[in-house]
């Protein structure tokens, strides 16, 4: 008997063009486009033509099936003809065909080439870009049908034209590229809070007024110095009392004032005030406008609710920044397992990410909720429950709760959470 080699040669090619319009498909759809963006912005051209050629989605897509399509049918009947020539009897070939053909169309038509294709998808796309390109030529009367197709489908199936990229979606593309050790972790925090960055209010990172360091208009040159002393670069000026705030007063500003003997109002600056409610993005951009570094924040009524600075601003960016007249003061300090000793001016949110929570409350800081919870600033010793959490007011100061001790009773479970 006669090896029908032209036939097999024939099927062989037609498995190999299974597996090529397969390994497109899956490099197509897994491409990195701001990958292929930057690799045609230095010149690469098959970066280029793939980045064309993702336009035309709908004639990709159906360029591949139809190609796909037809070259695995032939092949079915190539295998058909061939299994009957060989074994003589038109019922077992027929049989021998399909499950030959089916177990080289999974192995060398699917499962290899789109494996391969997943872990270089960028390389194969530039690779596959010049004949598929030729082949959605080829297809395009038949691409022009089912495109007209489509549109008869979608006027009675509305898509959701809502297909930009969210935040949470960034965030996760952030996390997966710091993942796959694309980015470190530094560059990842930093991408993470530039992200977020519009999402931040004023009154989440202001300093309130009760730890506000200012100076009187009256205040002496001494009294002054001293103040500045204290390592603050600026102070607010205030006249009678805190919640009237004239104006802002530069270190170096004072020291010309005290070689010229000017007066504290002719040197100062004047101050900008903005509300609890501003984004942090928008007065960055009015602080640089105004050359300035500092805003004060007023309430409702007008009254002095704290200050916010640039360096505040800016940490939300790059975290915190210390200097040589800082005192490192730790947020959190770990007493035993699931027990610890936080400070009232730590986050809130921060907070409840460390023993493993994820509550949304309205407060920024832990000091606001715990007086929230108590209806008033409690004593040394009172507590209170939270979920899983027991909270004791540990330290306080006149006008507020400086610090409490934190414990995780136990494990919250989904019948706690409901």
């Amino acid at each position: 008997m006669d090896i029908p080699l032209g036939k097999i040669i024939f099927l062989a090619v037609l498995v190999l063009l299974s597996g090529y319009f397969s390994a497109t498909e899956t490099a197509f759809f897994s491409t990195n486009k701001i990958r292929l963006k930057a690799l045609a912005g230095d010149g690469n051209k098959r970066a280029k033509k793939v980045l064309k050629i993702l336009d035309d989605f709908d004639s990709l897509l159906a360029t591949i099936l139809i190609g796909n399509n037809l070259v695995n049918i032939a092949a079915t009947a190539i295998a058909t003809i061939l299994f009957i020539d060989i074994l003589g009897n038109e019922e077992l070939g027929t049989t021998v065909a399909t499950i030959v053909t089916t177990i080289a169309v999974l192995i060398f038509g699917e499962i290899t080439p789109k494996s391969l294709a997943k872990n270089l998808p960028e390389s194969f796309a530039m690779f596959s870009a010049p004949v598929i390109s030729f082949c959605m030529t080829i297809f395009k009367p038949l691409n022009w049908c089912i495109s007209m197709w489509q549109k008869l489908v979608y006027k009675f199936v509305k898509a959701d034209d809502d297909r930009g990229v969210t935040e949470e979606e960034l965030i996760t593309m952030v996390e997966e590229a710091h993942n796959d050790g694309e980015i470190d972790q530094n560059e990842s925090e930093l991408i993470r809070n530039a992200i977020e960055f519009d999402d931040i209010e004023v009154e989440d990172i202001y300093t309130s007024r009760v730890d506000l360091v200012a100076i009187d208009i009256e205040d002496s040159i001494e009294e002054i110095s001293e103040q500045f002393e204290k390592g603050f670069s600026r102070l607010p000026v205030y006249r009678d009392t805190i919640d009237n705030i004239i104006g802002v007063l530069n270190q170096k500003d004072f020291a010309i004032m005290r070689r010229t003997n000017q007066s504290l109002s002719s040197v100062m600056t004047e101050p900008i005030f903005v509300v609890p409610s501003m984004k942090i993005s928008e007065l960055l951009r009015i602080l640089q406008s105004k050359k300035s570094h500092m805003a004060i924040i007023l309430d409702e009524f007008g009254g002095t609710v704290g200050i916010v600075t640039l360096e505040d601003i800016l940490e939300e960016l790059v975290g915190e920044i210390w200097d040589e007249h800082d005192t490192v003061v730790e947020p959190f300090v770990k007493i035993s397992d699931n027990k610890y000793k936080v400070r009232s001016t730590a986050g809130l949110d921060d907070m409840f990410e460390l023993f493993g929570m994820s509550e949304e409350l309205d407060h920024s800081t832990v000091g606001g909720w715990v007086v929230e919870e108590f209806g008033k600033i409690p004593r040394v010793g009172e507590e209170f429950t939270f979920g899983p959490l027991e909270v004791c007011v540990s330290k306080r100061d006149p006008r507020r709760v400086a610090e409490v001790i934190v414990t995780k009773l136990y494990e919250p479970t989904d019948e706690d959470d409901e």
